[in-house]
């Protein structure tokens, strides 16, 4: 049994209740020490190292990305964890209606739109999670998936029309901001918000283009969450990205209003991501 394994109830406890006044403290926007929380909870598990406390928490924030909860900014899933750490955080959350709560306001709230800012544009550009974490994630989920009760708060987040309409005008000017200084003027003012000039059947949301003037067809899909958050794509979405792949973009854009920063999907979304069937259109037969 690997040492990730075999904590006993009352350590598991310990970590839960630990990370729960930490997210807590996150959710309502209130600063903490990660540091400080690891040196005073290995007083009451005094067996456990610093790193292994690390981990331990890294394994909760993986078993609230697979019950489709927000999880801790800075503490990336880590999958492979023991059942009971995942019975804990079940029942925990039954019982929790102050992070429920939160959690409801924080994917209903009224988004602001954040500024692009004025220097290091490139910096809000990052690199997608990589394939082999989100693949050990997905491979954990099945081998798990009969126990979880999904909550879908990320599902409920993403039609937050207010969010995904601030996230879109958020690349609406970065495109029109990236192409002005690159040159190109004249494009720049050709960048079009399509899903609001024609529509959000479109299959994508921006209108944008190469330096070359060849077309980049942009959906963008916004979270205030981490990056590697879920998001949740319409067949037509995914149909589209197949037509056009050569010039289909995706720009996934997380942490929104606290640091905005996206990372960029391009082809098919069939090929570039993990397509899960959630819901059905049913009728009697």
């Amino acid at each position: 049994m690997s040492e990730s394994e075999n904590w006993s109830q009352n350590e598991v406890e310990a970590i839960v209740a630990d990370y729960f006044a930490m997210w807590e403290k996150e959710l309502r926007g209130e600063t903490f020490n990660k540091a400080e929380h690891n040196r005073i909870l290995r007083k009451l598990i005094p067996n456990r190292s610093r790193g292994s406390v690390e981990k331990k928490h890294q394994n909760i924030s993986a078993v609230l990305w697979h019950l489709g909860y927000p999880f801790i900014d800075g503490y990336k899933p880590l999958p492979r964890y023991q059942n009971l750490l995942r019975d804990v955080i079940e029942t925990r959350l039954k019982n929790q209606i102050v992070i429920n709560r939160l959690v409801s306001k924080k994917v209903h709230a009224p988004a602001t739109l954040s500024p692009i800012p004025k220097k290091g544009l490139n910096r809000i550009v990052v690199p997608p999670p990589k394939r082999k974490e989100i693949k050990e994630l997905l491979q954990e989920e099945a081998r798990k998936k009969t126990a979880f009760i999904r909550r879908n708060y990320l599902e409920i987040e993403a039609m937050n029309h207010s969010l995904g309409r601030a996230g879109e005008e958020f690349i609406l000017h970065y495109e029109r901001e990236r192409l002005r200084r690159a040159g190109k003027k004249a494009l720049a003012g050709q960048v079009e918000h399509v899903s609001d000039t024609r529509g959000d059947h479109m299959g994508y949301d921006i209108l944008s283009f190469e330096t070359d003037g060849r077309e980049r067809l942009i959906e963008a899909k916004t979270t205030r969450f981490g990056q590697m958050s879920r998001f949740f794509a319409s067949a037509n979405e995914v149909e589209f990205s197949d037509a056009n792949k050569k010039i289909y973009f995706l720009y996934r854009l997380f942490d929104f209003e606290r640091n905005p920063r996206f990372f960029v999907l391009g082809g098919s979304l069939r090929e570039s991501c993990n397509l899960t069937p959630f819901t059905y259109s049913v009728v009697p037969t």
